[in-house]
């Protein structure tokens, strides 16, 4: 059964963020202090795992994602070194940046995506902004008052806020926020990686928690950056589409 055409919710959902959580949990373990103990090679567990697992993700979508997930790894490859590496954002098991990591951000990525763009998701679509929404801010609030997490909240609040002039894309990026959510606290739970006690461990007046809750904020440069390229690759399609779009709403006004 096709994940897009489902017409069960819960089959979308399993499908797409199920898998990648379940393997979120399963693959972060081969690079965990608990991995650590059975064998010194523990990140080229996980990186043959990811780069198994994206393989098989890889084929299994259009061309279009297939071009748009070539795209998020290559985008955050420049992230990831920028961020760990050159400002310190936040630091690995070993101080290095994972090969499992490109890819990573790839496999979140179109699962959100797939997840945000099938059918029987869409017809419970503001539903779900509303739900995902509260249960952010009160996520988010969570971490503010009992973790101290001033960071990750104020990360979360511009999130929200710049998400309420986007309703095409919102459902994505909220989803793409608890899954980012998972994302980290599988990760530093396992200590793969860990986050400073301020942003960027240099801006005391902005104290942190290990991870800060909202910082999903960054996947937007990830996410806007993989689009604006896809658009500058296929420029006229884009247009053809953007166009379509305008008839279409003109047509229900």
């Amino acid at each position: 059964m096709s994940l897009l055409a489902s017409k069960s919710t819960w089959y979308a959902t399993g499908k797409s963020l199920g898998l990648l959580y379940l393997f979120l949990l399963t693959g972060l373990f081969l690079d965990s202090y608990h991995f650590v103990k059975i064998t010194a090679h523990a990140q080229w567990f996980a990186n043959v795992a990811m780069f198994i697992v994206t393989g098989i993700v890889f084929f299994n979508v259009t061309k279009r994602n297939r071009e748009q997930m070539i795209t998020a790894i290559l985008i955050a490859i420049i992230g990831e070194y920028l961020f760990s590496i050159v400002l310190g954002m936040y630091t690995y098991r070993l101080e290095n940046v994972p090969h499992y990591v490109p890819p990573g951000h790839a496999l979140v990525y179109i699962s959100v995506l797939y997840f945000s763009k099938a059918s029987s998701v869409i017809k419970h679509k503001i539903s779900l902004e509303k739900i995902f929404g509260i249960f952010i801010f009160i996520y988010a609030s969570v971490f503010l008052i009992f973790k101290n997490d001033v960071f990750g909240f104020v990360m979360t609040v511009a999130t929200l806020f710049i998400l309420r002039n986007k309703p095409r894309e919102r459902l994505f990026y909220l989803t793409m926020y608890i899954t980012v959510a998972v994302l980290e606290i599988i990760g530093t739970n396992y200590l793969c990686w860990k986050w400073p006690s301020t942003a960027w461990g240099v801006f005391d007046f902005l104290p942190s928690y290990n991870p800060p809750s909202g910082i999903s904020f960054f996947y937007f440069g990830l996410d806007l950056g993989s689009l604006w390229l896809y658009k500058q690759r296929h420029k006229l399609a884009w247009l053809r589409m953007k166009n379509i779009r305008k008839i279409r709403s003109n047509s229900v006004n």
